[in-house]
C-alpha cells in the first residue's frame, strides 16, 4: 500500500507518495524516486512496491505540483532544476518525519527525466549514499538558470550505478562515454551497464514499443544488488 504525505515547498502543497516495507524491524534504508514525465503513474508506483517489498522506504515527490492544471508537456517543460534540488530534500525530510530513516542510507533513483533528475540531486545534495540512473537524457541543458546537470556532477560524491540502451538517440551511446569519462575524471565509483537492441525507457512496462522485459530485468537485478550493496538493507 502506498501513502500520501503533503511537503510544503516555496509556499506550494507537494504530495509525496511513500511505500513502507512489512515486516521489516527498526530504521529503514529510503530510496528517494525521481519520477518520469508520467509523474507517480503506475511504472512509478511499482519501482516503489518493489522496493518496499526487499526492505526500503520508497518516496517519490510529484514534481508537477507548481502546474497541476497544466497538460503533460506543459508540466515537465515548467520544471526548473533549482526546483527540483529544492524538491527533492523537502521530500527527505517529510519522509524522515514520518517513518524511521536510517542513517547514511539515502539513495536516489530515476528513469528518463526522473535519472537526470536523480543525477541532479545527488550532485547537489552530499548525503546520498548511492545514485541509479536509468537512461538519463538531457544532462547537457539547464531547466531554467544555472549549470546543468554534467556541469554539476562535481559535485557528485556517491557511488553511482547507470543503464543505456545502445539504440538510444538521448542519452545517446557517445552521451553514456561522456558521462562514463566525466565520472572516471572525478573519481566517482560507478558502473554503466548499456543494452543491444534496447533504446529510452527499455525498462517500462507500461510501454510495449520500448519495454525490453530480459534487458529490464537484468538492470533491476543489479539495481537491486546494488542497493543492498551501498545501502545493507
Amino acid at each position: 500500500m502506498i501513502e500520501r504525505l503533503t511537503a510544503t515547498v516555496d509556499g506550494s502543497a507537494m504530495p509525496v507518495h511513500l511505500a513502507r516495507p512489512k515486516g521489516f524491524a527498526g530504521p529503514r534504508p529510503l530510496v528517494l524516486i525521481m519520477h518520469h514525465k508520467g509523474a507517480v503513474d503506475e511504472f512509478t508506483q511499482d519501482r516503489m512496491t518493489r522496493l518496499a517489498e526487499v526492505g526500503y522506504l520508497a518516496a517519490a515527490p510529484e514534481l508537477y505540483h507548481r502546474t497541476v492544471e497544466a497538460p503533460l508537456d506543459a508540466k515537465m517543460a515548467a520544471l526548473r532544476d533549482t526546483q527540483i534540488i529544492a524538491d527533492s530534500v523537502a521530500t527527505l525530510q517529510a519522509v524522515q518525519a514520518a517513518a524511521p530513516v536510517r542513517e547514511n542510507a539515502l539513495a536516489v533513483l530515476g528513469h528518463c527525466m526522473g535519472g537526470r533528475m536523480a543525477l541532479l540531486a545527488a550532485s547537489a545534495y552530499p548525503h546520498f549514499s548511492a545514485c541509479v540512473a536509468y537512461y538519463p537524457g538531457n544532462m547537457f541543458k539547464v531547466w531554467g538558470e544555472g549549470p546543468t546537470p554534467f556541469d554539476r556532477l562535481s559535485g557528485l560524491a556517491c557511488p553511482t550505478i547507470a543503464f543505456f540502451g545502445n539504440d538510444d538517440q538521448n542519452p545517446s551511446p557517445a552521451d553514456a562515454d561522456k558521462l562514463d569519462d566525466a565520472l572516471t575524471g572525478f573519481g566517482i565509483r560507478h558502473a554503466f551497464h548499456r543494452y543491444d537492441g534496447a533504446a529510452h525507457a527499455f525498462q517500462n512496462f507500461t510501454d510495449p514499443d520500448r519495454h525490453r522485459e530480459a534487458q529490464a530485468r537484468d538492470a533491476w537485478g543489479k539495481t537491486l544488488a546494488f542497493l543492498a550493496t551501498e545501502l545493507k538493507p
